[in-house]
C-alpha cells in the first residue's frame, strides 16, 4: 500500500486503534490522537492517553493519568517532565485549570527547555503560565518574568496552548489566536518540557510535538550522499516511486554526515512478513553496524502486540524492547529516533515505544558502552528474507543546552 491515499487511511485506522475515552477538545477530534495530516507532517505523541511512559515527575505531587487526562491536585510543587530533551518544536498542549473559578489564586504552566528542577525562570527556561488575571501578574498565555500578554482568558473549560519555539523566537497561541510574541536575544538552545503543580487542580491532554529544523538527506533520485557497500550482500537502490529500497542479504547503507544529538524521522515499508531491519546511529564510520540499533521488527506472540519478537520496531536492539508493536507488515509506517546526550527515545507512528538511557561507561563502539560522538546513520540489511523500502528521511540535529 503506498501513495498519499494510503497514508491517509492508515492515519485514520491508527486514530481508532490509539483512541481513548473523554471530552472533545478545541485541539483534536478524539483527545490523545493524531490525526492524518499531522502524522504526514511528523508529529509525535508526548502522552499516549493511558500512561506517563515518557513523563519524570521532579517533585512529590500526585501526578496521576485517568480518562486520557494527566491531572495533579497536592503535593509538592514542581514539574512533571519529558524524558526527552528537545530543542526547536511546534507544542500543542490542552489544559484546564479545574479549580479557577472555586478557588480564586490557581496557578499553573508549561515550562519549556527547562530542567528539572528550574530556579530561575528569566533566564534558566521559559514558563508559559496558566493563571487567573486577578490574582498574577503574568495571566495565562503570558511568559512569566520575560514577557507579559493581556490577561482575559481565564477559563474553566478546556483551552489549548500551540507554541513554536525556533531559536531565539517564540510564538504563542491560545485557542487558535496568537497572545504572544517573545524574542530572547540569549535564548537556550534545548530542555526538557515540563507540566507544572502549582496551586490548585490543573489537568493536561493532547501533548504533542512537531520537531523543527529538519532537513531531506534522501532525494529520492539516487544514493548522493550515502555510501555504499558493494562488497557486501545488500542491494540498495532507488524505485521508480522515488523509494530507498534494500534487498538481500547482510549489507549496509551509510550516511555521509556525522550526527550525535538529533531528532531522524522517516517513513517505512516492510514489503514481506515478519522480517528484519533496522535503523544504526552514531555509528563507528566505515565499519559493520557499530552503533546504536532501533529495531525494525513488526512481530509479536500470543496475538499480543506488548509480547513483541525480536526486540520490536522502535526498541533498542539488546538494549529495550519496544512496549508496544504498533505498525503492520505491508502498511507505511513512520518511525521517529531522538537521541539526545545518553538518552534514547523511538516514536512509531506518533505513539512512544522506547525510553531508554545509557548508563554504561563511555566507549568508541556503542555495542561496548556509552557513545556520545557524532557518528554516522546506517540502513541494515539483515539477510536473505530482507526487502524494505523508505522515504521522507529527514534529520535535525538538536542544538547544546
Amino acid at each position: 500500500m503506498s501513495g498519499p491515499i494510503s497514508r491517509v487511511v492508515f492515519g485514520i485506522l491508527l486514530g481508532l486503534f490509539l483512541a481513548v475515552g473523554g471530552h472533545n477538545g478545541a485541539a483534536a477530534e478524539e483527545p490523545n490522537t493524531l490525526t492524518a495530516a499531522e502524522l504526514a507532517d511528523g508529529w509525535i505523541l508526548l502522552f499516549d492517553g493511558e500512561t506517563l511512559f515518557g513523563w519524570r515527575p521532579a517533585s512529590e505531587a500526585n501526578w496521576k493519568v485517568s480518562g486520557g487526562v494527566i491531572s495533579a491536585s497536592q503535593g509538592e510543587r514542581g514539574l512533571l517532565r519529558t524524558s526527552s530533551q528537545f530543542g526547536n518544536y511546534v507544542l500543542k498542549v490542552d489544559f484546564r485549570s479545574v479549580d479557577l473559578r472555586a478557588a480564586k489564586g490557581t496557578n499553573s504552566g508549561v515550562f519549556l527547555r527547562t530542567s528539572p528542577k528550574p530556579t530561575d525562570v528569566e533566564h534558566k527556561c521559559y514558563e508559559l503560565n496558566i493563571a487567573d488575571a486577578a490574582d498574577n501578574e503574568y495571566p495565562t498565555g503570558s511568559f512569566v518574568k520575560r514577557k507579559r500578554c493581556k490577561g482575559g482568558h481565564d477559563s474553566t473549560d478546556w483551552q489549548t496552548f500551540e507554541v513554536t519555539a525556533d531559536g531565539h523566537n517564540f510564538t504563542v497561541k491560545l485557542d487558535g489566536q496568537v497572545v504572544l510574541d517573545y524574542l530572547d536575544p540569549k535564548p537556550l538552545g534545548r530542555g526538557f518540557i515540563g507540566l507544572q503543580f502549582n496551586t490548585g487542580k490543573i489537568e493536561f491532554r493532547n501533548i504533542k510535538l512537531k520537531p523543527l529544523g529538519m532537513k531531506s538527506i534522501f532525494n529520492g533520485k539516487d544514493l548522493a550522499g550515502w555510501k555504499t557497500y558493494p562488497d557486501m550482500k545488500s542491494v540498495f537502490s532507488v524505485t521508480p516511486e522515488g523509494y530507498l529500497n534494500v534487498k538481500g542479504g547482510k549489507g549496509q547503507l551509510e550516511t555521509e554526515g556525522r550526527y550525535g544529538d538529533f531528532t531522524l524521522q522517516l517513513e517505512v515499508i516492510v514489503n514481506g512478513l515478519d522480517i528484519n531491519s533496522g535503523i544504526f546511529f552514531r555509528c563507528i564510520p566505515g565499519d559493520v553496524m557499530m552503533g546504536y540499533e532501533s529495531q525494525i521488527h513488526n512481530g509479536y506472540r500470543d496475538s499480543n502486540r506488548t509480547l513483541p519478537t525480536d526486540c520490536g520496531t522502535g526498541g533498542i536492539f539488546r538494549r529495550q524492547e519496544a512496549r508496544k508493536i504498533v505498525a503492520n507488515d505491508q502498511e507505511w509506517f513512520s518511525k521517529t529516533i531522538h537521541a539526545d546526550g545518553s538518552h534514547m527515545a523511538v516514536w512509531v507512528n506518533g505513539y512512544q515505544v522506547s525510553d531508554w538511557t545509557d548508563r554504561r561507561k563511555p566507549n568508541e563502539n556503542p555495542r561496548r558502552g556509552l557513545r556520545l560522538e557524532p557518528g554516522t546513520i546506517i540502513i541494515q540489511g539483515h539477510d536473505p528474507t530482507t526487502d524494505f523500502s523508505f522515504r521522507n528521511l529527514r534529520i535535525g540535529e538538536i542544538p547544546k543546552r
